[in-house]
Parts: C-alpha cells; structure tokens; sequence
C-alpha cells in the first residue's frame, strides 16, 4: 500500500504556511490550523483555518470517493 503525503500551504503578507500531513493525520491538522488562528501573535486568522479546513475536508472526500476501499459491496 502507498502512502501519500499531503502538502497544505498558506502564503499571507509575506509568511509562508505550510502543513505536511496523510489521511491519518487529518484531525491533528485541523485541531493545529485551530491554534494557529486562536494565536494573536501569528498572522493567521479564523477565516484562514475554515478555508483550509474546508480544502483538506473536500481533498479527503475526493479521496475517499475515488479509492475501491471505501466502495459498498452490494450482495
């Protein structure tokens, strides 16, 4: 079995953002874009988190609908 590895990035008023994660590690990556956006000290808002909440959460449904694993079994 193959293992990907996803690349998440964010380039805002000259930071850069960038999250590696795999399908495992999906919920650690959102509670993480939650810190970040809850840290006054960094550039990254709320609004930033849900956009990329929301890519990761469309990228994982995609995966999900294209790989035969997730695939129901008629009898």
């Amino acid at each position: 079995m193959q293992k990907s590895v996803n690349v998440l990035a964010l380039v805002k008023d000259g930071e850069r953002y960038v999250f590696l994660y795999d399908e495992k590690s999906v919920s650690t990556l959102l509670q993480t874009l939650g810190r970040y956006a809850a840290d006054p000290e960094l550039n990254f808002s709320w609004y930033d988190a849900a956009v990329l909440s929301q890519k990761v959460r469309r990228l994982q449904s995609e995966t999900e609908a294209e790989d035969p694993k997730y695939f129901r079994r008629s009898a």
